[in-house]
Formats: C-alpha cells, structure tokens, sequence
C-alpha cells in the first residue's frame, strides 16, 4: 500500500516524510486541513514533530489535495486507539507476535483461534503494516491475563516468530 502511495512524493523526500507519519497516525486530509478525528492540527504542529518547516506540511497537504487518488485515500483514513499502554490498568492481556514473515497469512487467524480456544476474549487486535514498520508486529489484547500454558501453544502456530507478554 505504502509503495502505491509513496510514488507521488518521490521528488519531494521531506513531503515523503509528511505524507507517511499522517499514514502511520491515520490523520486525514479534508478541505486543505490535517485532521485527527474531526480535530483539526495545525501544520506548524506537525512539521514540529517532525523536525521541518510548516511550509513542507503545507505542501503535502497541497500535493495530496491535487491528486484525485491521493486525496480519496487520506480523507478516508481515521484514527484508532491502541489499548496496549493501558491493558495492565484495564486486568487485560497483552500479547505481542513478531512474526517470522509479516507478509504471511493466517497469523492473526491462527493466534486468535488458540486464544478463543482457552475461552478467553480479544477486546483488540493491532497488526502494523510491514510497510510502514521496520519489525512489523501483531498486537492482541484480551479480556484477561493471559495463561502461562497458552504460551507454548502460540509459539508453536506458524508464522509466529516471537511471542512477548505484557
């Protein structure tokens, strides 16, 4: 997905930049504006975190604004919250899976059938785009702790590289 997109920013490194961290928070582009949500994050904002002048922010909400596929695309994109911080306080589980191969299918499917198995409920499951992270990683956070026994299942399933238990 990111290479589809990245295409149209490949003359223009620092709006590759602008373009891929408003991608990795799901902030959309509407009217000529960054929003998280329907809050609107002024450019000086952005270009802040990101150590660039407002002025590059700009242009890239410009360039996105000015191609049709682009601006159908980071319209449409929303942020969602990731209760991995928060499972401890909440008495959830969290398990982490780093994957052999991030591009593998049925990992998602495989770990959360073990997990239904125990009788245990996934409140959220993250996967991050192998596109976008350097060690794409499969999040599941779970109505409960998590077993020690479940472990050693979960590692075994294929594709799962690595297994951390928060």
């Amino acid at each position: 997905m990111w290479s589809a997109l990245k295409r149209h920013f490949s003359q223009f490194p620092a709006q590759e930049k602008v373009a891929k961290l408003l991608l990795q928070y799901g902030l959309s582009v509407r009217g000529g504006k960054v929003y998280c949500g329907d809050i609107e994050l002024p450019a000086s904002r952005i270009a802040r975190t990101l150590e660039i002048d407002r002025r590059v922010v700009n242009a890239t909400v410009e360039t996105i604004s000015g191609e049709k596929e682009l601006a159908e695309f980071y319209e449409r994109l929303h942020p969602v919250p990731f209760f991995r911080d928060i499972s401890g306080i909440m008495g959830w589980g969290t398990i982490e899976i780093i994957p052999e191969d991030p591009t593998m299918t049925g990992i998602l499917a495989r770990v959360s059938t073990i997990i239904s198995d125990e009788g245990i409920s996934i409140r959220q499951a993250i996967t991050e785009d192998p596109d976008l992270a350097e060690e794409a990683t499969l999040t599941i956070i779970c109505e409960e702790e998590i077993p020690a026994g479940l472990i050693p299942k979960i590692r075994k399933a294929k594709g799962v590289g690595q297994v951390v238990i928060y």
